[in-house]
C-alpha cells in the first residue's frame, strides 16, 4: 500500500471513530465540545502509526539476531563463500541483510569481470550506499506524522481550552436574578479542562513515541554503517592478499 493511501485511510477511519466515540462519551466528557472528537481521532491516528512503526521496525530486524547473522556472513566471506553469504542474507531478510546483500552481490558479479581491485571495491561501496539510501526512508517513514500529531494535538487542546474559557467568562456576565449562571460557568470550565487533558495526552504520547522510534532508527543506521564498514574492510583485505 502506498504511503499516501495509508495516511488518507488512517485519517478517514480515525475521524469516523473519533466522532462515534464522542457521541458515546459520558456527559462530563461530552461537554468538552466537538473538538474532543478531533482529539480522539488524533489518538487513534497515533495508535495506528505506533503499531505500524513497531511492525515495520520489528520486520527490519530480520528473522534472527543481527549479531549472529553478521558473524555468520563475515565467516563465510572470509572463506570466500559468497554464495553462502548471499543465501544467509536471503534467509535473514531485514534492513541490514538487504544492504549487505547488495554489496556482496555486486562484488561477486565483478570478480570475474577483469576489473581492477579498486574498481570492484568502489562499485561494491556504491551498491551498499544505494541500498542504504533505499532502506533508510522506510525506517523513518511516519516519524514526521508522529511529531506533527503531537504538535497539532497541543494546538487543538489549546483551542478547546480557549473556547471553554470564553464560555466560562461569558457565563460570569450572564446573571439570573443577579446571580452568576453556575451551570454555564461549570460547562465552560469543564470544556476547557477536557480539551487541555486531551491535548496534553496526545502530545505526551506523540513525543515519547517519536523519540523512541528515532532512537530505534539511529540504532539501525549505526548497525548498517558498522556492518557495511566491516564487509568493505574484509573485501579490501582479500584484495590485498590477492584472493
Amino acid at each position: 500500500m502506498k504511503q499516501s493511501v495509508f495516511i488518507v485511510l488512517v485519517l478517514i477511519v480515525s475521524l469516523a471513530i473519533g466522532v462515534f466515540i464522542w457521541f458515546q462519551l459520558p456527559v462530563y466528557l461530552h461537554e468538552g465540545g466537538p473538538l474532543v472528537s478531533i482529539l480522539i481521532a488524533l489518538s487513534v491516528m497515533l495508535l495506528a502509526f505506533i503499531l505500524e512503526r513497531l511492525f515495520t521496525l520489528n520486520k527490519a530486524k530480520g528473522k534472527a539476531s543481527v549479531q549472529s547473522f553478521f558473524k555468520n556472513v563475515i565467516s563465510m566471506l572470509q572463506q570466500g563463500d559468497f554464495e553462502g553469504a548471499l543465501a544467509a542474507c536471503d534467509k535473514q531478510r531485514g534492513t541490514v541483510a538487504n544492504v549487505l546483500r547488495s554489496g556482496i552481490e555486486r562484488y561477486r558479479q565483478l570478480l570475474g569481470s577483469g576489473e581492477t581491485p579498486e574498481k570492484r571495491l568502489a562499485e561494491t561501496q556504491r551498491a551498499i550506499e544505494e541500498a542504504n539510501a533505499l532502506e533508510v526512508p522506510l525506517l523513518e517513514r511516519n516519524l514526521i506524522a508522529l511529531s506533527t500529531i503531537a504538535s497539532i494535538a497541543t494546538m487543538v487542546g489549546l483551542l478547546g481550552t480557549t473556547i471553554g474559557m470564553i464560555r466560562a467568562f461569558a457565563a460570569t456576565g450572564h446573571r439570573v436574578g443577579g446571580i452568576i449562571d453556575a451551570q454555564q460557568l461549570a460547562i465552560g470550565i469543564s470544556e476547557a479542562l477536557v480539551n487541555t487533558a486531551g491535548g496534553l495526552f496526545n502530545a505526551i504520547v506523540g513525543i515519547v513515541a517519536y523519540n523512541f522510534f528515532v532512537n530505534k532508527v539511529d540504532a539501525f543506521n549505526y548497525t548498517m554503517d558498522e556492518a557495511s564498514y566491516e564487509v568493505i574492510q574484509l573485501l579490501k583485505s582479500r584484495e590485498a592478499e590477492g584472493k
